[in-house]
């Protein structure tokens, strides 16, 4: 998972919607897949069922990878931490099936219970954008090119204070 790890650190947006960062990361994830040779598919049917009154459909998953000779690899894509993706990705990874989660999002990101692999993506928020970059974060700017102390201090009159009459 270390290559798909560093492909989405690589990945540089600014300024989208939580689904638009959502979609972005699945896209990146089913490339991914494709440039490997597997077949992928999205929104793939999970081992897990729907809870009632629609627990003859099964959930599903952001996207399925089948591989040749090795297990199925199921990866959920999410910008909070919920239980419900924990216990769907434990259930698969009971099945069979890599589970692997892409948390993205700013702040602390919790890591999940083995077998679970993580992907962290941390982004910055601001207005309610998300934006990621792979730039490195500019040095603070230089202020002034004199050493400190080198500047000449002056005494500035203070005003006389104002008298109201009684």
């Amino acid at each position: 998972m270390d290559d798909l790890a560093r492909r989405l650190a690589g990945l540089t947006f600014a300024g989208l919607t939580q689904d638009e960062v959502t979609g972005l990361i699945i896209d990146e994830v089913v490339a991914w897949g494709r440039a490997r040779g597997w077949r992928v598919y999205r929104r793939a049917p999970s081992v897990v069922r729907l809870p009632p009154p629609m627990d003859q459909q099964h959930s599903v998953v952001d996207v399925a990878l089948a591989r040749p000779a090795a297990p199925p690899i199921v990866v959920e894509v999410d910008h909070t931490d919920r239980r419900r993706t924990v216990e769907k990705l434990l259930a698969e990874a009971d099945a069979g099936r890599v589970a692997v989660w892409v948390r993205w999002g700013p702040g602390r990101i919790a890591e999940p219970p083995a077998p679970i692999h993580l992907i962290a993506l941390p982004v910055d928020r601001a207005r309610g954008r998300y934006s990621h970059s792979t730039a490195p974060a500019r040095p603070a700017p230089t202020h002034s090119a004199a050493p400190a102390g080198a500047a000449e201090v002056a005494e500035l009159p203070l005003p006389e204070p104002r008298r109201d009459p009684l």
